[in-house]
Order: structure tokens, then sequence, then C-alpha cells
């Protein structure tokens, strides 16, 4: 019987096995599992690039402990990130990375490396004090003193976390947010960490902080020297000193120091301003201008840095220039460029802020716009009536504008309205930045 539509058939007979092929068959496939096996790795050795080595992880903590000693710190955190990449569960390289962020500005990247090495071990004395730094450094005190004092916790002799700890409650006093004795505090946690430590660069570090928030300034230059010696090519060491030999008007002594910051991190503004306002104190306009615009460079969207700028121009007689820089103070906006720029809000005990405020309200003056001048005079008296070369200016920008209500006076008819105490007067020196 067949199957209709089929050519198969039940009574079909079979073809015989072709045992030939089968031999065949067997013999090629042994032969390509011998070759693939044996002789393809040894073609692939003979022909194929010669394996290297893997880098040992501690080469690159080598490198970046290096780095960080020649003042490279962006180049040293790039070291620890591959050493991280090679060693990912070391706690220790992550503390290390984030204790050169600090020191570079990267205070929130700090902040998130320690909490990495605190999820390795969340015991880790250190970390706990380079997040307690890396958060008192973003002005979240509360948050940076349980973090400090947890690290304190976990080991009473480490010297860092002291020294840390003594910073943050100085910047507590300055802000008033303190303990009533938050700075005799500061001062005795910055003598232990110098007994715990007195080789390490931050120890010397803090202690001269403390030194220069109470206004003894000989002896944070002192400290900060000794801190300098042990690391000649951190920025921020030569930032302080700048400062602290600007407020004992050795202003030689302060460019020099401020220079040598601008050249090892150029990137940082804030040497410039700080060269800016020693031209200024001495009276050499021209100069603190050029700094001013420099630092306005590197950081345009810096309202303060705006602010300095506009008070070298009226300085220099340039009202129009002036009032533009200051109105970014006072109003925000955005720059010929298209970069926004935030207003600063005038509080209470802010004197370089007023300073910026009344210096528009009088540029205002010079080009005879009393309507939106004498508001600012109001807000001033009303706001620093404390201050009193902010109380001046403004009681001397109402005068002239009275005056001008019946005989407007000359842009040119005369030197830029300033405080009786003369033209060199200055606000507080600026509040030091840890």
């Amino acid at each position: 019987m067949y199957l209709r539509g089929s050519k198969w058939s039940m009574n079909k007979r079979r073809k015989p096995f072709n045992y030939f092929k089968i031999i065949s068959l067997v013999a090629l496939i042994g032969f390509v599992m011998y070759f693939g096996v044996v002789i393809g790795p040894q073609v692939q050795s003979s022909m194929g690039p010669t394996p290297t080595a893997t880098r040992d992880p501690e080469s690159y903590v080598t490198e970046a402990d290096q780095l960080f000693e020649q003042g490279k710190l962006p180049q040293a955190i790039q070291a620890y990130e591959q050493a991280i990449g090679a060693r990912p569960n070391d706690a220790s390289i992550y503390i290390s990375m984030a204790r050169i962020q600090v020191w570079t500005g990267k205070a929130k990247d700090a902040q998130l490396n320690a909490e990495n090495a605190l999820l390795l071990n969340p015991n880790n004395s250190m970390a706990h004090a380079v997040r307690g730094w890396a958060l008192e450094a973003q002005k979240d005190f509360l948050a940076s003193e349980i973090s400090i004092k947890r690290a304190l916790e976990l080991d009473p002799n480490n010297a860092l976390a002291h020294a840390y700890y003594s910073e943050l409650l100085a910047d507590e006093y300055l802000n008033g947010t303190g303990p009533f004795d938050s700075i005799d505090k500061a001062a005795e946690e910055s003598r232990v960490a110098l007994t715990l430590a007195p080789g390490m660069m931050e120890t010397h570090r803090a202690r001269g902080y403390v030194l220069e928030v109470t206004g003894n300034y000989e002896e944070a230059i002192r400290e900060y020297e000794a801190a300098v010696n042990i690391n000649k090519n951190i920025a921020d060491l030569h930032v302080s000193l700048g400062r602290n030999y600007r407020a004992l008007g050795v202003y030689d002594k302060a460019v020099t120091a401020l220079t040598t910051a601008n050249a090892l991190n150029s990137a940082d503004p804030t040497p410039l301003l700080l060269i800016s306002r020693v031209y200024y104190t001495v009276g050499e306009y021209t100069k603190a201008e050029q700094y001013a615009q420099q630092a306005v460079k590197i950081s345009p969207a810096d309202t303060a840095l705006r602010g300095n700028l506009g008070v070298m121009y009226y300085r220099n007689l340039k009202w129009p220039e002036s009032v533009d820089e200051l109105s970014f103070v006072v109003n925000g906006g955005k720059d010929k460029d298209g970069v926004e720029i935030k207003p600063l809000e005038l509080v209470a005990n802010a004197p370089r802020i007023a300073e910026y405020y009344f210096t528009y309200g009088l540029a205002l003056v010079r080009l005879n716009r009393c309507g939106e001048a004498l508001p600012l005079f109001q807000k001033l008296l009303a706001t620093s009536s404390n201050d009193e070369t902010t109380v001046y200016n403004a009681n001397e920008g109402i005068r002239l504008c009275s005056v001008a209500a019946g005989e407007t006076p000359s842009p040119d008819s005369g030197t830029p309205t300033e405080p009786s105490s003369g033209s060199t007067a200055e606000a507080p020196v600026e509040t030091p930045t840890p």
C-alpha cells in the first residue's frame, strides 16, 4: 500500500550503510578538534601579541602621592581613580582621593568618596573625619560636626579629626552659629591636633586658621609657613599666607604669596581677587582693575567677582562700566556672553556686599540716576546701620541727590565719594575660606 502524494513506500528497500563515508567523517572531526586544541593555540602564541603584566594597584597610589607632593592635584586625583579601578574594595584609596578633592574645592565629590569608604568600612575613623571636613567646606556645619565627632569616638587620637574639628568650630564662631565658647574650643582642638601630629601639614594649617580668625596674624603666618615647609606646592596655603600678610599691611609679601598661589592653581580666581584688593588698598587702581578683570574671566558667573570689578571701575572713574558690573550684584541678569549671574542679597553684617551696593548707588548718582540710587541708600541705612563706612556712603549719596534736585553736579566734578577716613578705607578682611 502506498501513501498518496508521496514517493515513500513501506515496501521500499533500504540502502546499505556507506562505512567509508562514516570513517572519513569521524577522521575529519578528529582533525578539527586536534587543530583547535593543540595546533591553533601554538600558532596564535607564536604570531599574536605578547601578553603584558597587569599594573600593580599600589603603583597608582604611589604615583598619586608623588603628584600631590608636586602640587599636581588634578593629576593626583586621576591616579587615585585608576587605583580605585584596580582595587575597588580598598577604603583607604577613597579617603586619600577625598582629602585631595577638598583641597581642590571639590567638596561634594570628596563627601561622596568618603561615603564610599564608609560603605566598605562603616567604622573607619578617617573616613568619618574627611567626610566631616568635606561637609564643613560646604557650610553644612551640623552634619559636619556629627561626622567629625563620630571619627573621634572611633579614634580619639585621630589628629586630622581634631584639626578638622578646630576649623569647624572657628567657622561656627565666625558665623555666630556655634556654642558661646566655640573659639576657645577651636583653639584647644588645634593644639591637640598639633601635639598628636606635629609633622602634618593639616595640623599646622588648622592651628594657623584658628590664630587667623582670632586676629593673631603673625602667629598664624608662622603656622602657615610651617605647613608650606611640609608641602610648598599647595595653593591654598599660599592664599592663607597672602591673606595674613595683607591683614598686617605687608603688601609686598602678600602679593608674592598670592602670585605663587595663582601659579600653582590658575583655575582659582581667589588669589587674583585678593591681589586686586591689595592694589586697591594702596591706591593703585589701574592694577587693581586689571587683576579684577582676570578674576572675572576665570569665573564669570561669580557675582562677588563682578562686584569687585565694579568697585575698581568706579575708582578709575569708569561710571558706566561700574554700573554694568554692580547691577549684577543688585539685580542679577545675563552678561553679553549669556552667562547667568545671580544677585547677592543685602543682609546685615556683610560689609563687602554693602560696599558693592553703596558703590552701585554712587555710580548711579554720577550718571544722574538718583531715582534708582535713592532706594538703595535707604535700604543700606535700614540694613547696615551698625557699619560706619556704609552709613557714611549712604548718607553722602542721599546728600548728593538732594543737591542734584536743585543743581545737577557734573560727573567729572571731583573724585569718587568715599568715607571720610580716606580713599583707601577698607571693609574688614575677607573671611578666610578653609
